[in-house]
């Protein structure tokens, strides 16, 4: 399975968003992080067992580590739409959380953990490897909640929990990360012209020599930021939808689709923007087994898409909490994620745009992702490899 390289927390397993399924089970967070403590605070050091867990990476401890540090946690916590959904879904829920056993895997600072509490768990084991459990245990006693909440400094598949463990709380997406993963042509001209035209004229000199670094410097790999509804071409095409509460690891290391977009409109198309919803809810919405055809994209018999609604994926809006990092919703710090193109190709108004993409865990290191896409488009046809990481 994916693992985030930027927004996350606990332990490398992982589920979605914050799904309630049968008695109160609660999924959702991202990664994992660090090292022990010593065992007279309430952070524990696990451990060993009968059949000890695959051992901690060189990439397993530089991600943990990275989430030692304050700047990404103050950023998660400032992100209002992740933070506020989280807790109201926390509290949604209450009837399923409180008196119960909670673990909230990959807790940082523990702010999920406190609104369990909050909610009336009965006792919360809060896990992270990274060094941040440290701050974590003391945010927790300065809250008075020692009794209730116990940090455990460790990689959730190495820690020891003696309860029966009831509601799992976690926030586990990363940058582009599969949930209901989205993706859609896109025209960002000022991005092109900041990282590439620049070098035509700098202070009266021709430095256009530049020009082809500048497009690999620029656009070799992913970039996330935060775009508009504005520079979305055409409607979204849903590339994988995943029912966490019985998705497998093996189906989530590829994951391919066939797309077919039509401009609505005369502009430069500059590369694909990818995005995801999380919906957070005791019922899960029934979806076509066909995961590369959600009903809102129909394709005729004369091979052209009608495009019936951008966003019925939300058909109760009173019944679940949605977190979207949607363009043309607010801004969260996952932002959007864009491949680029080396060069832009001018797009008429309902002029196809169509190809596949695969998304596929890096042997390399399994933290990253390759993107492998294929796209045509005016009689044209591209390849273009990239690498999350």
């Amino acid at each position: 399975m994916y693992q985030p390289t930027s927004s996350g927390n606990g332990g490398a397993s992982q589920s979605n968003g914050y799904h309630l399924q049968g008695e109160g089970h609660v999924t959702g967070r991202r990664g994992s992080r660090g090292r022990s403590r010593d065992s007279s605070s309430r952070v524990f050091q696990q451990q060993d067992k009968e059949r000890p867990p695959a051992p901690c990476t060189d990439f397993d401890s530089a991600y943990f580590h990275s989430y030692a540090h304050l700047g990404i946690h103050e950023e998660m916590i400032k992100d209002r739409a992740r933070t506020e959904t989280y807790r109201n879904a926390i509290f949604q829920h209450q009837d399923r959380i409180a008196g119960k056993v909670v673990v909230d895997v990959g807790c940082g600072t523990g702010i999920l953990s406190i609104f369990c509490a909050q909610a009336g768990a009965k006792r919360v084991y809060a896990v992270d490897a990274s060094d941040i459990a440290v701050q974590a245990n003391e945010v927790v006693k300065a809250n008075n909640l020692s009794d209730t909440i116990i940090v455990l400094h460790g990689r959730v598949e190495d820690v020891e929990i003696d309860d029966k463990v009831d509601v799992i709380v976690s926030e586990w997406m990363g940058y582009m990360l599969l949930y209901e993963l989205y993706m859609a042509p896109v025209s960002h001209p000022d991005r092109y012209s900041d990282s590439v035209d620049f070098w035509r004229n700098v202070y009266g000199i021709d430095m256009s020599a530049m020009m082809p670094l500048a497009k690999q410097c620029a656009f070799e790999e992913p970039s996330v930021e935060t775009i508009s509804g504005e520079n979305v071409l055409t409607w979204p095409h849903v590339v994988k939808h995943v029912d966490c509460y019985n998705i497998t690891v093996h189906e989530l290391e590829s994951v391919s689709t066939r797309f077919k977009f039509k401009s609505m409109m005369r502009a430069p198309f500059n590369g694909f923007a990818f995005w995801f919803d999380v919906e957070f809810g005791g019922v899960l919405a029934t979806y076509p087994s066909n995961n590369n055809a959600p009903p809102e994209f129909v394709e005729t018999v004369d091979n052209h898409v009608t495009d019936t609604s951008q966003r019925k994926k939300r058909p109760n809006p009173n019944e679940a909490l949605v977190l979207s990092t949607a363009p043309e919703d607010p801004a969260t710090h996952w932002q959007q994620t864009l491949i680029y193109l080396y060069d832009p190709l001018e797009v008429e108004q309902d002029q196809l745009i169509e190809g596949s993409v695969k998304l596929s865990q890096s042997k390399e290191n399994p933290r990253f992702m390759n993107i492998h896409l294929e796209y045509e488009s005016g009689g044209r046809s591209f390849v273009k490899e990239s690498v999350m990481r």
